[in-house]
């Protein structure tokens, strides 16, 4: 039988919750802290408080409220999960995998404002059609009086707080019951919805546990390691990292997204208090930081020497904003070795690849291309020959399915007993997916991940380059990634627009063209000339990427789509505007292609703004009611024209 490195005792183990009850029957780990939920309780002195639960108290809890729920439902329903973030959210989540259940988490959308959010929790519901769903007493009250109560009324309710507390359940209702086996599915979790409507990717617990030994096995993790985390729990990395410490038989300590996002120090202060050795984040975050919760003006000193694994979860990974952040913090400890661009994506669980290595012969700087730092490294082709690899990679050509020579780009083909088992209720779009095909590999599944990638130099070094949805022409007849563009136009202006709140795509034009567009977020209170900055942004993106764009427009904070991870949601950015849906601060229109040309403003004086959309990066469309802003108001629309 397969062992873990760090102990040949203690054998692998065919689900995650089966995990618990051996750390909890060992000495050493019965009274360690597994989880530790930290609470930002006083924002403007940075006070925390903390509340811990040990291996043995999380293996009793989770056998406490499986029972509780087969104590209404059978082993194989589906039960949705909308507790909130929380360590109640994390028992929950283990004990519905060891009561044998197939959970489909949701962010749950505040009951009394309709939106997007509400649309996606009533679609999850169609498509997966739960049994019951699980939520806080107080959220079950007030899904009762609201608007969702007619669309949900055929769901069977349960607390988590009474689940918690023991107050359900059947006495014996685990007995010879063995929870959720390697080929059962034991999560239904969603697609970012980057590129088009989030897609359920059905998960059965093998491919959740190969997926984890994989990721502790790259990330070198074990009992020695702490994790921290603020990526939301029902985000499939964030959840990914749930069951990672329980494989590794680590301590997680663990945030709301929302006390990140109200003050980003929180996250380095974590990391000081606990003496953290790994942390994953959005590279977003990484700005963020930068310009919210710098290590220099601060009352409480950082020190982030104990880092091993900085992971950066989201593509594309541009070198130069991880050098400023190495630069900066530098002084406080971080090291640039501890750097773990990584990548990962949903059909295959969670985790793919990451560029970090702690073997010998770890490099100090990684290497980069095209601006970008790499996400995994590659076998050669002699060592593939005597080992194949547990996760394989190969860059195809998207028409062929044949493997492109190094150098060449081409979509990033996944191949692992990770691998999902396809999208629920799906059938095309999961043979599209999850059955791609190489010439002369008989038997061999790949899923098409839709990124494109290239693999550069004699290590072998994968660099994700973008998505193949998101190419665009450019003067001359060469392609360029969106996000080239959008990095550009940030470039002419950083102190006004926001960092990834800006969205490049085509649309349809005059004489069948398609015309650029940027949308583009204002810094809160940013002032100024909007003209200038149009025009600036504009002369940029032409400079870097020989693009021409025609049409520039301004926008309030919280407009541009987001996905929960983070990830700007082009289509949907494009859509919206098509839909004249933005409330559009300023707007500029050219005619000309080559950058030139005088301008006039116009004022609109029937363009009243519509009505401000604002949400954090987190709920993206999705909304998360708690971390909404609603700003309100209304302003003009000025124009401005572009003529030869």
């Amino acid at each position: 039988m397969a062992t873990e490195n760090y102990d040949p005792c203690y054998p692998d183990q065919p689900a995650v919750h089966r995990y618990l009850p051996l750390w909890a029957r060992m000495p050493a780990f019965a009274a360690k802290p597994a989880f530790v939920w930290a609470d930002d309780d006083d924002a403007p002195t940075g006070a925390m408080s903390y509340t811990a639960i040990t291996y043995s108290e999380l293996n009793a809890a989770v056998e406490r409220m499986a029972s509780g729920l087969l104590g209404t439902l059978r082993r194989g329903d589906t039960v949705l999960v909308l507790a909130s973030p929380g360590l109640r959210l994390v028992k929950l989540l283990f004990a519905c995998q060891r009561a044998g259940l197939t959970a489909v988490p949701v962010i749950p959308p505040d009951p009394s404002r309709p939106g997007p959010a509400h649309a996606h929790l009533l679609r999850a519901v169609s498509q997966t059609r739960p049994s019951a769903a699980v939520a806080d007493a107080r959220y079950v009250t007030a899904v009762a009086s609201s608007r969702l109560a007619a669309a949900l009324s055929g769901l069977r309710w349960l607390s988590v707080d009474a689940l918690d507390e023991g107050e359900a359940g059947l006495p014996g209702a685990m007995a010879g019951h063995a929870g959720c086996g390697a080929g059962d599915a034991y999560l239904v979790q969603y697609t970012s919805g980057a590129t088009g409507v989030p897609k359920p990717v059905v998960v059965t617990a093998g491919s959740a546990a190969h997926n984890v030994r994989a990721a502790r096995r790259a990330y070198d993790l074990g009992p020695g390691s702490t994790i921290v985390s603020w990526l939301p729990q029902y985000h499939d990395c964030g959840l990914m990292f749930l069951l990672l410490t329980v494989v590794s038989g680590a301590t997680c300590v663990l945030a709301s997204p929302d006390a990140f996002l109200r003050r980003p120090r929180l996250w380095l202060e974590l990391i000081s208090e606990f003496n953290a050795t790994c942390t994953p984040v959005p590279s977003f975050t990484l700005p963020l930081v930068l310009r919210r919760g710098g290590g220099r003006s601060a009352s409480r000193p950082v020190q982030l020497g104990s880092l091993r694994n900085l992971i950066l979860i989201n593509e594309p990974i541009y070198k130069a904003c991880v050098d400023e952040f190495v630069a900066e913090f530098g002084r406080h400890g971080l090291r640039s070795e501890s750097v773990s661009p990584s990548y990962g994506l949903a059909e295959n669980c969670t985790f793919v690849s990451t560029a970090w290595r702690s073997t010998s012969g770890r490099v100090d700087r990684l290497p980069s291309y095209k601006k970008l730092l790499p996400s995994a490294r590659l076998p050669s082709s002699s060592s593939r020959a005597h080992e194949a690899p547990e996760i394989e990679i190969v860059v195809v050509d998207e028409k062929t399915g044949e493997p492109v020579r190094d150098g060449t780009e081409g979509e990033v083909w996944v191949s692992s007993p990770s691998n999902a088992s396809g999208y629920l209720g799906h059938p095309s779009a999961s043979h599209e997916a999850f059955c791609g095909r190489m010439p002369g590999r008989a038997g061999s599944r790949f899923v098409r991940t839709g990124d494109r990638g290239v693999v550069t130099g004699p290590e072998r070094y994968l660099y994700v380059v973008g998505r193949s949805v998101d190419v665009v022409g450019t003067a001359f007849n060469s392609r360029v990634h969106a996000h080239y563009i959008e990095t550009a136009a940030l470039g002419s202006a950083p102190e006004r627009l926001r960092g990834g709140c800006i969205a490049a795509f085509t649309v349809p034009a005059a004489a069948s063209k398609e015309q650029m567009c940027i949308v583009a977020e204002l810094q809160k209170g940013s002032g100024g000339d909007h003209t200038s900055l149009c025009d600036g942004m504009r002369r940029s993106v032409w400079e870097a990427e020989r693009v021409r764009v025609g049409r520039v427009m301004l926008v309030q904070s919280g407009a541009v789509p987001k996905t929960t991870s983070g990830k700007v949601r082009r289509g949907a950015a494009r859509e919206k505007l098509v839909a004249r849906r933005y409330p559009v601060v300023f707007e500029a229109l050219y005619d000309n292609g080559d950058g030139g040309g005088s301008t006039r403003a116009v004022r609109d004086e029937d363009g009243e703004m519509e009505e401000r959309c604002a949400a954090s990066w987190m709920a993206g469309e999705g909304g998360v009611p708690a971390m909404a802003t609603a700003l309100g108001g209304a302003s003009r629309r000025v124009r401005v024209q572009s003529f030869l």
